[in-house]
């Protein structure tokens, strides 16, 4: 990792602001946002706020919530900015071994941060390791992802798209773990969560299944697939952006009636990341970024998008940041008395959203410091 007085976000026929802004929005929900509607749920008892707090819950198994867009939604984000970034040093004449080994080097970087995330700085018998990580899901399928790219032409990156989640789809439909059925979707007759018990080092999130295994990061590479195609058409194509925005409108209400007709042979599901999950989280992150691009880059309402840019460019940073940071700490040495003013039950909520602000406000100094931290 290293500081950059150059914002990391992509350039090329025109910036991206939407691809910071969207980012910027994604990690919103993650840095404390999720408790201020938990806090709300329990404060108030209102069905309605209880029903958007159980959004920001991961279902235990099949089925679909707000929350489990974040992740796949940064993973697409990754992909729109290759054809900005690695595309755009193949234009100048970088060589692609040159770029091979970048692609490589940065998915080996995040590897290891999601070895610090997952298990700290001491050092452990391998055994008590947690090695599938969310930085290690995105370093991996953006890696393989990248050497497409590097290494075939569009068609050939459609074809893999499909390929890797129609081929997952047929592994899991088709075999199971030692003493189940075939097709067994289960968290212990999955065959996927069963090579995973085999052949992954050290201890799973679950035991028996990591949602971060090995063998669900084939599909998730189609999810970072898709983020590059759609940065081709954002880079490349010769459609006027409004026609570029009507595409991803398109095709992203397109992925979701393909997902819902999945779900009903190879069920949404995060845990493994199934096909259907990948359409279901493609066709939403689709819809997202062309309001994004539209309202943005297209019209260029770019005001009221700084709060999220700011969060946005040091996305890495901000994610980390809990594992390294005492945020609670802070927000009570300086917003107690906020606390106490309020009363229960609604001063949780109010210190959510204190310690959504002191993160902010931290993002905004490195912000007007050019500091941006990126792999």
């Amino acid at each position: 990792m290293n500081t950059t007085q150059a914002a990391p976000a992509p350039q090329g026929m025109g910036r991206l602001y939407s691809l910071d802004a969207l980012r910027g929005f994604d990690m919103f929900w993650i840095m404390g946002a999720e408790e201020i509607f938990h806090g709300l749920g329990k404060a108030t008892g209102s069905p309605f706020w209880q029903a958007i707090a159980q959004q920001f819950v991961h279902p235990d198994w099949n089925g679909f919530r707000f929350y489990d867009l974040i992740f796949p939604l940064f993973l697409f984000m990754a992909g729109v900015s290759t054809p900005y970034s690695i595309g755009r040093e193949l234009e100048k004449g970088a060589p692609r071994q040159q770029l091979l080994l970048r692609v490589i080097r940065r998915a080996l970087v995040l590897v290891l941060l999601g070895l610090v995330v997952n298990n700290g700085l001491a050092l452990r018998p391998v055994s008590e390791i947690r090695f599938g990580s969310v930085l290690g899901r995105i370093g991996l399928a953006y890696m393989f992802a990248n050497i497409i790219y590097l290494y075939s032409r569009q068609r050939t990156q459609i074809a893999c798209f499909w390929a890797f989640i129609i081929g997952y789809w047929l592994l899991l439909k088709f075999t199971a773990a030692p003493g189940y059925p075939p097709g067994d979707l289960s968290m212990e007759g999955n065959f996927a969560s069963y090579v995973d018990r085999l052949v992954m080092p050290g201890k799973l999130y679950l035991g028996i299944h990591d949602p971060e295994g090995l063998m669900s990061t084939i599909p998730a590479i189609s999810t970072a697939l898709l983020g590059i195609l759609t940065g081709n058409l954002l880079k490349h194509s010769p459609l006027a952006p409004e026609k570029k925005t009507l595409r991803m409108l398109l095709w992203g209400v397109v992925f979701l009636v393909l997902a819902q007709l999945w779900n009903l042979d190879f069920p949404i599901n995060k845990n493994l990341w199934t096909s259907s999950f990948v359409m279901q989280v493609g066709g939403i992150s689709l819809l997202l970024l062309a309001v994004f691009y539209y309202v943005i880059d297209v019209k260029g309402y770019k005001g009221w998008t700084l709060f999220f840019r700011v969060i946005g460019m040091n996305s890495i940073l901000i994610y980390m940041s809990d594992h390294f940071i005492n945020w609670g700490y802070t927000t009570n040495a300086v917003f107690a008395w906020l606390g106490q003013l309020v009363g229960d039950p609604f001063n949780v909520v109010a210190m959510a959203i204190c310690m959504v602000g002191i993160k902010w406000l931290f993002l905004y100094f490195m912000y007007r410091k050019k500091v941006f931290l990126r792999v």
